[in-house]
């Protein structure tokens, strides 16, 4: 069971429309984090700076795989996020229309 500040702790980090966002595309596959630069259409350290605090807050997990690293939704053990994430509109039509990294 998280405590309230544990949950404090996270609701802040998803207080940010931007980070909010990222959650919300992850929710339907894991991505780069060149699509999510596109979809959101700002700069690649301003997402990755974003990133870096959904990380370090336990929320999206990191891989790499070659030159590019894909993040995915960290919630196994955080079953009260999973709810609000499953209540985000829908980004699969944002997500269908991304070239990809190349």
């Amino acid at each position: 069971m998280q405590t309230i500040e544990e949950l404090s702790d996270t609701l802040k980090l998803l207080s940010d429309k931007t980070r909010l966002t990222i959650m919300a595309l992850l929710r339907h596959r894991e991505m780069c984090v060149c699509d999510i630069v596109e979809i959101l259409e700002t700069t690649q350290p301003n997402i990755s700076q974003h990133l870096k605090k959904l990380r370090m807050g336990g929320l999206i997990n990191e891989e790499r795989r070659s030159q590019w690293i894909y993040y995915s939704l960290n919630l196994d053990d955080k079953d009260y996020l999973k709810q609000l994430i499953d209540q985000l509109p829908s980004m699969q039509e944002k997500i269908n229309a991304v070239k990809g990294c190349t």
